[in-house]
Parts: C-alpha cells; sequence; structure tokens
C-alpha cells in the first residue's frame, strides 16, 4: 500500500489554522468532508475523538496519528497537517507533534487501516523524510515528498 493512493494534496493543510488537539483533529476531519470522503462528518469526529480517548496517537517523532472506524467513512482516507507551531499531544516521548497525519477508514476495513498506519511510522523514522515535510510550504510539496519517499 502506498500512502499516496489514499491521500491526495486537497486532503493536506500547510499550515493547520488549529493551535491544539481536539481543533487540530476537527480540522483534519472536516478536511475529509470537504473533500467528500465521508458521509457523516459527525459520527468521524465522534470515532476519532473516542479513540484519541483510549490513549494518546501522539507517537513520538513529532508525529501524530489520530484514527477512527466508522461506517460514515466508505473509504479508508486520509489527511495530512502540518500545525504552525506545535501541539501538545500528550505524545509517548513527551514531545509537541510537528505532523498531524488522521486516518479514517470503515469497520470492517481493518487490514488496509493498520498498513497504513505502519506506512505512516515507517516513513516518520526516516530523519529525511521527516525534515523535507517539515520544511514544506504547500501541499503540492508535501505530496511531492511523500511520493518521492514511497518510491
Amino acid at each position: 500500500m502506498k500512502l499516496s493512493d489514499i491521500l491526495s494534496p486537497e486532503c493536506i493543510r500547510v499550515p493547520l489554522a488549529s493551535h491544539e488537539k481536539i481543533e487540530a483533529i476537527t480540522e483534519l476531519v472536516d478536511v475529509l468532508g470537504g473533500c467528500g470522503k465521508l458521509t457523516d462528518r459527525d459520527a468521524v469526529l465522534q470515532a476519532v475523538l473516542d479513540r484519541e480517548e483510549t490513549r494518546s496517537t501522539g507517537i513520538g517523532f513529532g508525529l501524530a496519528v489520530p484514527h477512527g472506524k466508522s461506517i460514515a467513512c466508505p473509504s479508508l482516507a486520509m489527511a495530512l497537517g502540518l500545525p504552525e507551531s506545535p501541539i501538545d499531544f500528550g505524545s509517548s516521548d513527551g514531545e509537541p507533534v510537528e505532523m498531524i497525519a488522521l486516518l479514517a477508514s470503515p469497520p470492517d476495513k481493518t487490514g488496509p487501516h493498520i498498513q497504513a498506519l505502519a506506512r505512516i511510522s515507517r516513513l516518520m523514522l526516516l530523519g529525511k523524510f521527516r525534515k523535507e515535510v517539515l520544511a514544506a510550504k504547500s501541499a503540492q510539496d508535501v505530496y511531492a515528498i511523500l511520493v518521492k519517499h514511497e518510491e
């Protein structure tokens, strides 16, 4: 699976308007809704927030991957945002988040959901990828960097 197959430039925000965790999650769910990826924005937002309550999705390396499953998401969808300034996500390493990759999927598509989470995590281990994305000035730049590193 390639993330570039589920992420498009119109689902990337550089920078995010939000400055705190719940606002950022809401903004990225709204991005998916605005791109026509959701049938019920509120149901998907609630699924992501419910998941976030169980344990922070701030996984370290400046990355958070909030995610949720809902029947209001017909297929695996992804939105990506770079906050203007780092956001406290309660990450496992104690560091604030500089990149947020939100995933939403239908409840019956666990395999692709897990593959996407793993793919995001692997890319974030690449220091060069992180550095290039964080220096990006536009959604198109972020998307081009993602495509380059997936090849």
